[in-house]
């Protein structure tokens, strides 16, 4: 503690300062509320502390979400292909078979099938785990090439007619059909993407927010800190996932529809 007359320092239990000489019987309670005051000041971590633990939690986060996306064993990246691109390949093939082929319907209904069915693979596939885009994309086109031409080699097996587009609006129209199918598949893959990037961020926030909370509270100052700018910028990239995964969805289907509606 300290004289209220001269600031030395006085022992807690002196009833005189021997410094100044003075009595201190009436202010030691004040002294000592004054001494237990600047004790829990002291015990109050700065802004510099709350961040190094917010960085410690991120690098933790952050460590963690490294190892899911660390590369897969070949069994189950044989598996994930099977899954998200085999299944997905077989229905379409299926449709196509029960639609034109044995109940012989108009090919809209097909064309629609074809948008919708593998948007939830896609989706699914990238919601669960981070994962290359690049080797998936080629997934994607594999897929939309392989359906076109299995859904022309299972009617020329019926009919006897080309396998092959034999001239330039035919080609035209297997490529709007391939890209319609593409496309349904990376909007999925961009929503999977948004939705854990969504689960990610929950995650940190469950983490960080006490400590945030601690940071506003403690210091009372209320002005945006670098850790509420760089959580203001991860939602706008969310959004910003979203509106593309829109954006590949309208180009999905108006590839898709577009052949049969300008018929």
């Amino acid at each position: 503690m300290h004289c209220p007359y001269c600031l030395s320092e006085v022992d807690a239990e002196a009833a005189v300062c021997r410094v100044c000489t003075r009595d201190l019987y009436l202010f030691r309670p004040m002294m000592a509320k004054v001494a237990e005051l600047e004790k829990q000041l002291d015990e109050i971590p700065n802004q510099e502390a709350y961040e190094h633990r917010i960085a410690e939690l991120q690098l933790l986060l952050d460590e963690q979400a490294q190892k899911q996306a660390e590369p897969r064993g070949l069994v189950l990246s044989m598996v994930d292909v099977l899954l998200y691109i085999g299944i997905p390949l077989l229905l379409l093939l299926a449709a196509h078979g029960l639609i034109t082929i044995v109940y012989d319907t108009k090919p809209i209904y097909l064309r629609l099938i074809s948008i919708l069915l593998p948007l939830p693979f896609g989706y699914f596939l990238f919601k669960g785990a981070p994962r290359k885009l690049f080797p998936w994309f080629m997934g994607v086109v594999f897929l939309a090439i392989s359906s076109v031409i299995g859904m022309s080699w299972m009617t020329t097996m019926v009919d006897g007619s080309p396998i092959w587009p034999q001239n330039t609006y035919e080609w035209r129209e297997v490529l709007e059909y391939s890209a319609s199918i593409a496309f349904s598949f990376l909007t999925g893959m961009l929503l999977g993407g948004v939705a854990y990037a969504s689960k990610q961020r929950q995650m940190r926030t469950a983490l960080l927010n006490p400590f945030l909370k601690a940071v506003v509270n403690g210091l009372g100052d209320g002005h945006i800190s670098p850790m509420s700018l760089r959580d203001m910028m991860k939602t706008l990239q969310e959004y910003g996932g979203s509106i593309v995964a829109l954006g590949t969805t309208a180009v999905s289907i108006y590839t898709g529809l577009k052949g049969i509606i300008g018929s």
